[in-house]
C-alpha cells in the first residue's frame, strides 16, 4: 500500500506557473505508474499527466501538452508536476494516483489507479 501527500498548490496569475509534488511513504514511486489528474467543480475527473511503470514514459492531456511536465525522483520517494503558462481553465484540485498493476491502455483512466491524494488546489486568474 502506498500513501500520496499533495503539496504546491495556490492561486497564481495566468501566464505564471507552478510546481505540485506528491509525496509517497510505503513503496517506492518505482514500482507504480504515477499519474496526476485534475477535477473543477461539475466536471469529470480529467486526466493531466503520467509515467508509466515499466518503461519510465511520459503522457499528457491533449489540454497541457507543452505546458505541463511531469517528473520522478525515486530516491526522494516523490512526483513532480511542473506546470508552465497556467491559464484560468487548469482551476482544479489536483490529484496524484498510483497505480501498480494498470496497462498503458488504461494509463487516462481514474477507474485504473489504485492510490489517490487528497488534492491541493490549483486557482488560476485572468
Amino acid at each position: 500500500q502506498v500513501h500520496l501527500v499533495e503539496t504546491g498548490g495556490g492561486l497564481v496569475q495566468a501566464g505564471e506557473s507552478l510546481r505540485l509534488s506528491c509525496a509517497a511513504s510505503g513503496r517506492t514511486v518505482g514500482m507504480y505508474t504515477m499519474a496526476w489528474f485534475r477535477q473543477s467543480p461539475g466536471k469529470e475527473r480529467e486526466f493531466v499527466a503520467a509515467i508509466f511503470r515499466s518503461s519510465n514514459s511520459r503522457y499528457y492531456g491533449d489540454s497541457v501538452k507543452g505546458r505541463f511536465a511531469s517528473t520522478r525522483d525515486n530516491a526522494k520517494n516523490t512526483v513532480h508536476l511542473q506546470m508552465d503558462d497556467l491559464n484560468p481553465e487548469d482551476t482544479a484540485v489536483y490529484y496524484c494516483a498510483a497505480g501498480l498493476k494498470l496497462v498503458l491502455s488504461s494509463i487516462r483512466q481514474h477507474t485504473a489507479y489504485d492510490y489517490w491524494g487528497q488534492g491541493t488546489q490549483v486557482t488560476v486568474s485572468s
